[in-house]
């Protein structure tokens, strides 16, 4: 897939890039596979804001994806590669032999026509999905799992993909796309791959209006605000902070801060990132 430059015909278009979407093969999503999706907007179940900077955009239908790969033994034929609106990554829709009709996540390489299966006995190739104990040492994989039948956790979104690095009895230990090394039930289930749509990253926005339409909503910065409303507010002029470091609306030290705590899974993290 390649990404398009637009013509600077305006001051939005200028710098902006998209999609070109060629690997798309479907436009319309599969009607058995839809579900409505409300928005929230950042509000809980009481209507108050507990994130910020969020509304607005497109009415949008989620896609049911399939990420725990449950369809044991039974082949299934790649019918469509489709865009997903909830997802960075594409997602593709499968033909079961057993007339049953499912979306994956879209690795790089999957074309249609071709055939995916899960289970124990699947051969280690793209797209296929089976336990980290039945993959050799080296195996690049995503939609990874942390409880083995919950479903994929972690390295789902678009050109992810972790690696298989050794096998030590019951775990697995895996190099993670943060580069964290972390150890993982053999048992759990994962699919072979990298997750697709690896360009997503080098996409241009290009003007406020394109963030609008993802749902994100304009961000003040603290420092045009007053002293009553942000730490890093008042001065005269444009003044600095006048702190050692920056501070959230609530006075937690942010940019470098670590914010993770104590937490069952740290036994299984064997490095952790940046370290």
């Amino acid at each position: 897939m390649a990404v398009k430059q637009f013509k600077p015909t305006s001051p939005g278009r200028r710098g902006m890039s998209g999609f070109t979407f060629d690997e798309i093969t479907k436009s319309k999503p599969e009607k058995s596979l839809l579900a409505t999706r409300k928005k929230m907007a950042g509000r809980n179940a009481h209507g108050r804001i507990t994130v910020r900077h969020r509304g607005g955009g497109p009415k949008r239908r989620l896609r049911i994806v399939d990420f725990k790969r449950d369809k044991t033994g039974v082949p299934g034929r790649v019918a469509a590669i489709e865009y997903d609106p909830g997802r960075s990554a594409r997602i593709a829709l499968i033909n079961y032999a057993d007339g049953e009709k499912r979306y994956i996540v879209a690795p790089v390489g999957l074309k249609v026509g071709e055939t995916v299966q899960s289970g124990p006995d699947a051969e280690v190739r793209t797209g296929n999905a089976l336990p980290l104990q039945n993959m050799p040492n080296g195996t690049v994989i995503h939609n990874i799992e942390l409880t083995p039948g919950r479903g994929a956790q972690i390295v789902r979104s678009a050109g992810a993909s972790a690696q298989l690095m050794a096998k030590e009895g019951e775990y697995a230990l895996l190099r993670l796309p943060s580069g964290e090394m972390r150890r993982v039930l053999a048992a759990c289930q994962a699919t072979v791959g990298q997750v697709g749509n690896v360009e997503n990253s080098l996409i241009k926005l290009g003007k406020a209006g394109r963030t609008r339409h993802r749902r994100r909503r304009p961000q003040v910065r603290g420092s045009a605000m007053n002293p009553v409303d942000h730490p890093h507010g008042g001065g005269e002029g444009k003044a600095p902070i006048g702190m050692p470091g920056p501070k959230s609306p609530w006075g937690k030290p942010t940019l470098g801060k670590r914010t993770r705590g104590r937490k069952p899974s740290d036994k299984y993290i064997v490095r952790r990132r940046k370290s």
